[in-house]
């Protein structure tokens, strides 16, 4: 089995229990495991048959963070419809993404995987619901593979289009029991319990507005029989809640509620417009949620409560969301702006309500506890060796480096210096070790063309 040896870190934040910040950390990394961590002093003595070693100097270290909510195809369709609010937004893209193809998907995949490599992220939700011309999960689930990041992908569907009352196009919505039997292929296929597993697999109609209650129940039993997670959209804005009060006569979180939908298994993205008593449920069962402050301030949905929803115990990650609705992918610049909005959110106004530790922490130790992860999040012994490394000798952290770790999420966003995932170096001095951008790249912009031109 390799041995890494990371030394020599300016800063090296744990986000263990103890919440331990080393000044000139170490780790030692065998296999897909943390074996050690400690100052440099400490560790050398273990590291003289290293396989390798990574000098860090400069660099603040810290676990590989988590992604709890995203589109990655929208990357094909950002900056478009600039200017509209979410039902509005949808009804000019489900025409565009109506002619996805599996190579689109496949592509557009590995460019937001890339995207999220680059800006800190190891693990990452997507949350796929729209299928047309032979699209399956398993193409962006080949992305994954080839990248190297560790993926927990959700088989999402739209069943009720606008002949039932539902929100997309008839032609962009499925059967609901072909929607069931594909989810059922996708977790036999490809789902691992186990906690290190690279690869897990999620049940996740899409939203309340564009799938039945009877879909919705039926896939809380499909999830449960074989032990996988829930996720949907959920509050997103305040039309989301009319039409939840309208047509089920529920506010969303007790509409989630009566569904079976609420429990430790269940995350929910948004959550922008959760009741005090959705707060308090969602807290008392375990139910996570996905914040997404940058999608929500592009499509002005609203802020999210999660000042309120921490102090409730509910479980919060963060979510960069598509990047038709974010239009980036960079999860740093998700913790940066989540601690900002927490601060506007209260009223007059906290600039003491989400510190930059704790937005750091939501988008470690929350995003794992999101996404039912006990073995990442944090930096410790036995744990996943997901671990990133930012170097902060650059123009836009001087003057900030008396406190390194703040300065990573108050300063301008950066891209990650190094990226390790299950033990294996992924990103070295800036620059991605498994795949060759460029031609990725220009394939992207000619399907991005072809979607725009309408072909």
């Amino acid at each position: 089995m390799p041995k890494l040896f990371l030394k020599n870190a300016l800063l090296l934040a744990t986000f263990d229990d103890a919440e331990r910040e080393i000044p000139d950390g170490a780790l030692i990394l065998r296999d897909h495991l943390i074996e050690a961590v400690g100052t440099t002093a400490d560790l050398i003595p273990l590291a003289h048959d290293a396989d390798q070693v990574i000098d860090l100097r400069d660099h603040v270290v810290l676990p590989g963070l988590v992604n709890t909510h995203h589109h990655m195809y929208q990357s094909l369709t950002r900056v478009t419809a600039q200017n509209a609010e979410l039902f509005d937004w949808l009804r000019t893209l489900y025409p565009m993404w109506a002619r996805l193809t599996p190579p689109m998907i496949t592509t557009s995949a590995l460019v937001a995987m890339a995207e999220l490599i680059l800006s800190g992220c190891t693990t990452t939700t997507d949350h796929l619901y729209i299928y047309p011309n032979g699209v399956r999960l398993d193409d962006a689930i080949q992305a994954a593979q080839q990248i190297g990041i560790r993926f927990h992908p959700t088989r999402g569907s739209m069943s009720v289009g606008e002949s039932q009352g539902g929100l997309p196009p008839d032609r962009v919505v499925e059967a609901e029991p072909a929607i069931l039997r594909e989810t059922q292929r996708l977790i036999e296929t490809y789902h691992d319990a186990d906690p290190f597993a690279m690869l897990k697999i999620a049940v996740a109609p899409c939203s309340p507005f564009t799938v039945s209650e009877g879909l919705m129940r039926e896939a809380a039993v499909l999830a449960r029989s074989y032990g996988v997670r829930l996720h949907t959209h959920l509050a997103e804005t305040v039309g989301d809640v009319a039409y939840s009060l309208e047509r089920f006569g529920k506010d969303p979180a007790h509409y989630a509620e009566s569904l079976g939908w609420v429990g430790e298994d269940v995350w929910h993205a948004h959550c922008v417009c959760l009741s005090t008593e959705g707060i308090a449920l969602f807290g008392q069962t375990g139910t996570g949620v996905a914040h997404c402050p940058g999608s929500n301030l592009r499509l002005a949905s609203g802020i999210a409560p999660i000042r309120a929803m921490l102090k409730a115990g509910v479980r919060v990650g963060l979510g960069v969301d598509g990047s038709a609705s974010n239009d980036a992918a960079h999860l740093i610049n998700e913790a940066r702006l989540a601690m900002l909005v927490a601060r506007v959110k209260e009223t007059p106004g906290d600039p003491a309500a989400l510190s930059a530790r704790n937005a750091l922490r939501i988008a470690t130790r929350g995003g794992a506890a999101a996404l039912g992860y006990t073995k990442i999040g944090q930096l410790a012994p036995g744990m996943a060796a997901d671990v990133v490394a930012f170097d902060l000798n650059q123009i836009g952290y001087t003057g900030a480096l008396h406190d390194p770790l703040a300065a990573l999420v108050f300063c301008a966003p950066t891209q990650v210096s190094y990226s390790l995932i299950h033990g294996r170096v992924i990103v070295a001095k800036g620059v991605l070790t498994t795949l060759d951008l460029p031609p990725i790249i220009e394939a992207h912009q000619a399907f991005a063309r072809q979607l725009a031109r309408g072909e």
